[in-house]
């Protein structure tokens, strides 16, 4: 990319990108409510308003088809997620960008080293966000983010919007804010980035192994691999049946296995977007009913694996 700029947080990178992009408050911008929180955060708080869509239920990524139909006079930027370091369709969304002029901001904070077509996410659309919390792929001693971006004005605005709105200083020319990449955090990152490669290519390996080892239980959908992403496993998310679920997830906790929900609950069933109307989203709920993430990590022996996908599908078949 022409752009690397450094930045506080993967939060700030999504607030100073849309910023960049020309976000401006009562605009809408279309995402998925099938996130962390701070995508639609980082909307709401420059006074925009997220429009929510569906997902593919295969991947867990925002459906392009249903981008398309909320368009409006009013939308001004799409945020899809890489969710768990899987390349959403950016072919799609690129389309209807060129179709538009609607931007594409990737919210790329899990998907650090995923690709889409050979191309890396966070360098198709017209800006990247990427977030170094400690525990993404690539991940900072503390908190830090990048935007990436190839145009040369919405760089200059990054640049000015991270050091409180000024090119030059002493001399703001607008609000902005207090949002450099920390030193130390830079230098931890310039050594991890060496291994970026190396360390995806171990979770990917990890994520066969499981693959295999639930390939005969017919009450789990293992991730999809699409041939046309680079998925890097940020999380190795399956799908058990919903009325299961919650139980398996303790029942594991019990066997000292740890689980995560990613994510229980979608973002526009949350109490700060649950006054605004939304259209129904079928494919969000089903999978926040039935989602459960395993623990993975590059060097995850192949004996823990088999240790972790033995207990899952006895505790399973118990329920």
């Amino acid at each position: 990319m022409k752009h690397a700029i450094g930045c506080n947080s993967g939060t700030d990178a999504l607030i100073i990108g849309l910023r960049a992009l020309g976000v401006e408050c009562g605009d809408e911008v279309i995402t998925t409510s099938f996130t962390f929180f701070a995508t639609a955060e980082a909307i709401s708080n420059i006074g925009a308003v997220p429009v929510f869509v569906d997902i593919h239920p295969e991947s867990f990524n925002i459906d392009v088809g249903q981008v398309a139909k909320r368009i409006t006079s009013r939308t001004k930027a799409v945020v899809p997620v890489h969710l768990f370091g899987d390349a959403a369709n950016m072919d799609e969304l690129m389309a209807l960008s060129e179709k538009t002029g609607i931007k594409i901001l990737e919210d790329s904070a899990q998907a650090m080293g995923s690709s889409h077509r050979s191309r890396k996410v966070g360098s198709i659309g017209h800006l990247g966000a990427f977030s170094f919390f400690p525990s993404k792929n690539l991940g900072a001693f503390g908190d830090g983010g990048l935007m990436t971006t190839n145009d040369d004005q919405v760089a200059r605005a990054c640049r000015m919007l991270r050091v409180h709105g000024s090119e030059k200083r002493y001399f703001n020319e607008m609000f902005g804010y207090c949002s450099r990449l920390d030193e130390i955090q830079a230098a931890f990152l310039r050594v991890k980035l060496k291994r970026i490669e190396e360390s995806n290519d171990g979770r990917r390996a990890v994520a066969q192994r499981y693959n295999a080892l639930f390939a005969d239980c017919s009450e789990i959908v293992t991730p999809l691999d699409s041939p046309n992403s680079k998925h890097v496993f940020h999380q190795y998310t399956l799908r058990v049946p919903a009325e299961k679920r919650d139980a398996l997830a303790a029942s594991l906790q019990e066997s000292g296995i740890g689980t995560m929900i990613y994510y229980p609950v979608p973002l526009h069933r949350l109490p700060v977007y649950q006054s605004a109307e939304h259209q129904p989203l079928p494919h969000t709920e089903k999978a926040a009913r039935e989602v459960i993430s395993l623990p993975i990590w590059p060097t995850l022996a192949a004996e823990n694996q088999q240790e972790i996908a033995s207990a899952l599908k006895s505790c399973l078949a118990k329920l």
